[in-house]
């Protein structure tokens, strides 16, 4: 493995230990975007399985919002890899942006998103799903929670769902962003743009670019606060 990957590798393994998020027999719903996270996930859990004991399926899904968005980049490279991909067609992108014509549309966005990825995990017999929120996400999703919210709260690394018996796991949760971004370039890996009409312009975008002004005063802050996340909530 090269350095990057190494890296990569190192903290998810970490991440994996720690919080028992991918065991022996487990079938993986891989919840592929097509960006770069979720691409750089992929990757991870193929080491975790080819450079650990642990033996697992993986089983790449690919929710299309209905933007039109072109996702030949996306199955050829799961071909390379030998990873099965099932890309689930929705209305998603109609139902948010023209029906209902949210002002603030990704928590409807997600929502829905998060019940096509779940029927068709289901449908594959998967009990884990696979999500991409890594470091970074972890602290924008702290603060956002305080910003807007007025309560400090976070995702958790594991979470068991009891209305669908599935279990989501984050294996990225020590991975920095700009570790991806920095893989993503040396692997070359075919990311897809965005086609949310949204994107970069929500309330997650600009807690984003506050973090960005501390972390060039600090690089070490979104570390340190996701230190203080892991004492308060993850343990």
């Amino acid at each position: 493995m090269a350095r990057l990957e190494k890296e990569l590798f190192h903290k998810v393994k970490r991440a994996n230990l720690k919080y028992q998020m991918i065991g022996n027999g487990d079938r993986v719903a891989l919840g592929l975007s097509g960006g770069k996270d979720s691409l750089a996930l992929l990757h991870a859990l193929i080491q975790l399985r080819r450079y650990t004991p642990l033996q697992f399926d993986i089983v790449a899904i690919t929710v299309d919002l209905g933007f039109g968005s072109d996702h030949n980049g996306l199955k050829q490279h799961c071909r390379e890899l030998n990873v099965p991909l099932i890309v689930e067609p929705t209305n998603i992108g109609r139902i948010v942006f023209e029906e209902r014509k949210e002002n603030s549309p990704c928590s409807l966005c997600s929502n829905l998103r998060k019940g096509a990825l779940h029927r068709v995990a289901l449908a594959e017999n998967c009990n884990k799903v696979a999500l991409a929120h890594h470091l970074d996400d972890a602290v924008v999703t702290f603060f956002m929670s305080m910003a807007y919210e007025g309560q400090a709260r976070c995702f958790k690394p594991s979470s068991f769902l009891d209305r669908t018996g599935l279990t989501l796991v984050r294996p990225l949760v020590y991975v920095p962003e700009n570790l991806i971004i920095r893989l993503c370039k040396k692997l070359n890996l075919p990311v897809e743009s965005n086609p949310c009409p949204a994107a970069g312009q929500t309330k997650r975008a600009l807690i984003q670019k506050w973090l960005a002004v501390l972390d060039n005063h600090h690089p070490q802050a979104k570390l340190h606060f996701l230190t203080a996340i892991e004492k308060l909530y993850w343990q």
